[in-house]
């Protein structure tokens, strides 16, 4: 009997070290509200995701930065829409890398100075995303339809929505990180956003509706690009 309790022993400490390896490798180093208003000619509308930066901490550091969570999504009303992407557009090439440093890159261009990465959760108030910060933004005629993409200019959004619907601003906010895997919210942290299948249902549909979507809005989709993550991160 003493045997077998020293073996279950040191097997449940063995899943302890294990299991506190896995939160450490998988927890965000920060998460950001990211989020945009939009004028309408019924007022303004808001929208808003809550997005985990998590970094490469694997021992081999073979991987990279990542992140979790969904594109802002907007309800302008009238069938109106505007969809806010995990991805920015460099000449020829979609990135779908760069929408992890958005914040970190806001709060350095509102601070006047360099922000270092692992002084992020620290960051405190609301910064404006400006410029080519701002993420690919695209608009859908028809929410059950991906071929209905547009690409909408953040300077010009009336030429896709129409008169009197203006981009009026794109934020980003550092939000409590959490206790990972158990940050449902409040005390314990801000959850990543989920539920943008239920938005646009042509998502969670086999095949390559993502990247039709991109594709109608005009973007460029490389070999080897997994068009979907511009939508959603797991």
């Amino acid at each position: 009997m003493g045997s077998i309790s020293k073996w279950a022993g040191l097997l449940g400490l063995l899943a302890l070290i294990v299991g506190g390896d896995q939160i450490r490798i998988n927890r965000p180093d920060h998460k950001f509200r990211l989020t945009v208003e939009v004028t309408t000619p019924a007022g303004i509308k808001t929208g808003s995701s809550i997005l985990a930066v998590v970094p490469d901490r694997n021992y081999n550091r073979s991987g990279r930065t990542t992140m979790r969570g969904e594109a802002v999504f907007v309800d302008l009303g009238q069938g109106k829409n505007i969809v806010v992407l995990l991805a920015h557009q460099q000449g020829a090439k979609l990135d779908l890398d760069d929408i992890n440093y958005v914040a970190l890159r806001a709060y350095g261009a509102a601070r006047g100075s360099r922000v270092s990465f692992k002084d992020m959760s620290r960051q405190t108030g609301t910064v404006p995303v400006q410029g080519e910060l701002i993420p690919v933004l695209v608009s859908f005629g028809d929410l059950r339809d991906p071929s209905t993409a547009r690409l909408v200019a953040s300077d010009r959004a009336e030429a896709i929505l129409g008169e009197g619907y203006a981009i009026r601003g794109v934020s980003a906010e550092v939000v409590p990180n959490g206790l990972w895997p158990i940050d449902f919210g409040g005390a314990l942290g801000e959850p990543v956003t989920r539920g943008i299948e239920a938005k646009l249902p042509w998502l969670a549909a086999p095949g390559e509706t993502a990247s039709t979507a991109l594709k109608a809005a005009g973007l460029p989709v490389a070999g080897g690009l997994d068009a979907r993550e511009a939508f959603a991160r797991k």
